[in-house]
């Protein structure tokens, strides 16, 4: 009798565990694809990898997709992905390669092409018709950074750099001093203003070296804007290149292309731009704006609503709400919780989901994981998502997603 009751509980508590995890697996509906870039050993030039998440629909929340690929090298650093989101591109520091990968409706990722960068590969961008691809790299020796720009095939695939001359990252009146790109970002081709750029931040390493000598009395940080001409022929655009602090380490213009941001990591500041004829630049009035500790890299949601900052040494996202009429960015208050976001730490990349920009994620270099946070449409703060933060593989930097399914979109309409 004592049996056949502790059976009768054992059916029962399986009979309840299976009824559990299906209905579970019913609820979860994955809205994007999350890919991340990350080294997978510790070891000099052991292979980098992309692995994949699911973000579930209600909560955010990621499990494991497919399986990881290899990144096509060592240390990927910088991922971009297509604006049709079927082609992904990633830059690894460790053979200077820039691979692309096919994106599949499943999130699987199938290794198509690799160019060989004639520098070491910081960041880059796609433009928004899927035509060219734009890295920028620090100089193989002491002298300008270097920007490179690749056609983009029907398909995705990597074709020849651009023939014609490119201009230098170097500043005029310095042409000796050494110049370290951080970031570049395009505007869209269907830009509300006039015309096409490209910007790209970056510092001078000969009048900015925590540690070492310095040899220039140049301004440390800077942005160097470009216009697109015929044929993505680049120059330099009226008055660049423009200030930017101390250390700029990353850019990104909103999605009207009126505004452009950059993040001061030495100055723990935020720097805003209005972009004047397509491609100047001016400060805006009343910046730059605070930011945490040794801000890493930001983000505007698709709706041009929002910007989030990730702050690497305070391990937290900042959030400020955009005045459309100016872009100045002004600080968002969470309503619930505490003001400031945590996340593991040292976030060094963040994204707002693609699909219907709800959710926020960063990938924490020395935490090795992504963090999430639900994004409140209404007044832009956050709050953790479910069972955050999730594991990675070792030391991840970069990060970027894709819709799943047929998903309106967010975008604004100034």
């Amino acid at each position: 009798m004592k049996f056949s009751k502790l059976s009768q509980l054992f059916l029962v508590s399986t009979i309840g565990l299976l009824v559990a995890t299906l209905l579970t697996s019913c609820e979860i509906t994955t809205i994007d694809y999350v890919f991340v870039a990350s080294s997978q050993g510790s070891g000099t030039g052991s292979p980098g990898q992309i692995e994949t998440y699911d973000a579930d629909s209600q909560t955010g929340a990621l499990r494991t997709g497919t399986l990881a690929v290899n990144s096509g090298g060592s240390n990927p650093v910088a991922m971009a992905v297509t604006s049709d989101y079927q082609n992904l591109y990633v830059a690894n520091q460790g053979n200077s390669s820039l691979v692309h990968f096919a994106i599949a409706s499943n999130g699987v990722l199938t290794q198509k092409d690799t160019v060989t960068f004639n520098a070491t590969p910081i960041s880059l961008a796609v433009n928004s018709k899927g035509t060219y691809l734009y890295v920028v790299g620090s100089p193989p020796k002491p002298g300008p950074g270097v920007l490179g720009v690749y056609s983009l095939g029907s398909d995705g695939a990597i074709g020849a750099p651009f023939a014609g001359a490119i201009p230098a990252i170097m500043l005029p009146d310095f042409p000796n001093d050494t110049i370290i790109p951080t970031g570049v970002t395009v505007l869209a081709n269907n830009s509300t203003v006039s015309g096409n750029a490209v910007f790209v931040t970056a510092y001078d390493q000969s009048a900015y070296n925590p540690g070492g000598t310095t040899t220039s009395t140049a301004n440390p940080g800077w942005v160097f804007g470009f216009t697109v001409g015929s044929g993505s022929a680049l120059t330099p655009a009226t008055g660049s290149p423009y200030m930017a602090g101390v250390k700029p380490t990353a850019i990104i213009a909103d999605p009207t292309d009126r505004f452009v941001y950059v993040t001061d990591y030495a100055s723990n500041e935020l720097i805003g731009y209005t972009i004047q004829d397509g491609s100047t630049l001016d400060f805006m009035v009343n910046g730059p704006f605070r930011t945490g500790n040794e801000p890493q890299a930001l983000v505007v949601d698709p709706r041009g609503l929002y910007i989030y900052v990730a702050n690497a040494l305070d391990s937290s996202v900042s959030a400020y709400n955009i005045t459309l009429a100016t872009g100045a960015p002004s600080t968002v208050v969470n309503v619930v919780g505490s003001a400031v976001n945590s996340t593991d730490t040292t976030p060094v990349a963040i994204l707002v989901d693609a699909a219907v920009g709800r959710f926020v994620y960063t990938v924490n270099y020395q935490g090795n994981s992504i963090s999430g946070f639900k994004l409140n449409a209404d007044s832009g703060s956050l709050a953790p998502t479910q069972a955050t933060p999730y594991p990675t593989g070792f030391q991840p930097t970069a990060l970027v997603s894709v819709p799943h399914g047929n998903h309106a979109l967010q975008t604004v309409t100034p």
